[in-house]
């Protein structure tokens, strides 16, 4: 797999609907944010007015979203999970740290945006832990250096799609 693969990310059709469908809601909201701050505006002086700061803020964090879903879209592979057995970006992955087979941790391995549809944990393919593990195959061992400088051996015990 190479880095450019390893740097995307993966989103099935659902998931790629929803988004699409949070963006377009959000582009929509723009004509009401922007009402929302020149009423706010025309309440008097702009420095002790604190509704039109808010209203401001708001628009700041709004257009934030709308140009971070814009590129996650953009660049995203959509299509179907991948296949069990083999790590990859949408895999439900449980591993066990250096050689004790009783401290297992399972895990998503995708993007930040699937994290609010899942009880799992999810970890990006960029982390430590999930540049090390992309591409290996269950029963692999591979070590990878925490983020505290310490080397820490996983060994994959199971990968397989997440049906989320």
């Amino acid at each position: 797999m190479s880095s450019s693969e390893a740097s995307k990310t993966w989103l099935s059709q659902e998931a790629y609907d929803r988004l699409q469908a949070e963006l377009d809601e959000a582009i929509a909201a723009r004509p009401a944010i922007a009402a929302e701050i020149n009423a706010r505006r025309e309440e008097g002086d702009l420095r002790e007015n604190g509704g039109y700061h808010a209203a401001r803020e708001e628009q700041g964090k709004a257009e934030g979203r709308i140009l971070y879903l814009k590129e996650l879209l953009r660049t995203a592979e959509v299509g179907e999970a991948p296949s069990a057995g083999n790590v990859a970006p949408g895999s439900v992955v449980t591993i066990y740290f250096d050689d004790d087979q009783s401290d297992t941790e399972t895990f998503l391995l995708g993007s930040r945006e699937i994290a609010s549809t899942t009880d799992l944990t999810v970890y990006s393919p960029e982390s430590a832990l999930g540049t090390a593990i992309l591409g290996a195959s269950e029963g692999q061992t591979v070590t990878y250096t925490a983020p505290s400088g310490a080397d820490i051996k996983v060994t994959v015990v199971k990968a397989e799609p997440y049906g989320g």
